[in-house]
């Protein structure tokens, strides 16, 4: 059986080195790229289940080479980043990254990242159960295709931007608070910042909003959380 294939993308051979050790010591196959045009030519040719990608690179920067997978592909992106100051903007461009970790790293942590975000991408894509489309008025949710669309236009989520409005969806009128929203689609409470919650909820409403201040669908309850504030007519077509 094939093994899982990782692309690490870092300009220090000896960081790709070391997470290579360790992601094959865990059963995935890893593929390296030295800088930002490498990556892009072996993510096309290998189409591995996660990307692990620092932010600064030679040739094309991280941070473009997020936004560029991100247009084609919701393959799980994490962000490497030897600037806490970069944190920031990973979160805050709206560049579709799904987490980000720190240099320096522990092996071990990034390896149960790796983890958690490979599974649930699998969980959530795979067939389940749960109603493949949600509708709600002119919206509707695809959890397989991981599209939305209100009317006639589609609206561009980064992959955990899907993950929180199909889970907030799939409870409507459900309260939940930051931490129970971070543990499902993160998955770690032990590492990690909540904030990113806010910052992802902030994203989807300029998204799906009409008048992102005054929103209709994800209601914060303030001093508790967020809700997904709508009826919904599920369908299995």
């Amino acid at each position: 059986m094939a093994r899982e294939k990782i692309l690490v993308v870092d300009d220090q051979k000896e960081i790709c080195d070391l997470v290579r050790d360790y992601l094959e010591l865990e059963g995935y196959s890893v593929i390296a790229a030295y800088d930002g045009e490498e990556a892009i030519k072996l993510y096309r040719r290998h189409k591995p289940v996660l990307i692990i990608l620092d932010v600064m690179l030679p040739k094309l920067d991280g941070m473009e080479v997020c936004r560029q997978i991100r247009s084609q592909s919701t393959v799980p992106i994490l962000m490497l980043s030897a600037r806490k100051g970069d944190v920031d903007k990973i979160l805050g461009l709206g560049l579709g990254a799904d987490d980000y970790i720190t240099k320096p790293f522990s092996p071990g942590e990034l390896a149960a990242r790796v983890r958690a975000q490979i599974r649930r991408f699998t969980q959530l894509s795979a067939p389940f159960e749960k109603p493949q489309y949600l509708q709600f008025g002119d919206m509707k949710i695809d959890s397989k295709g991981y599209t939305v669309a209100i009317g006639a236009r589609q609206v561009q989520l980064s992959s955990k931007e899907f993950e929180i409005l199909y889970f907030l969806a799939l409870h409507p009128q459900q309260v939940f608070t930051r931490e129970q929203i971070f543990d499902r689609i993160w998955g770690f409470n032990e590492y990690g910042d909540i904030n990113t919650v806010t910052v992802h909820i902030r994203r989807i409403r300029e998204k799906i909003e009409a008048d992102p201040s005054k929103p209709e669908y994800i209601k914060t309850v303030w001093g508790v959380g967020y809700k997904f504030d709508q009826k919904a007519n599920e369908s299995g077509d």
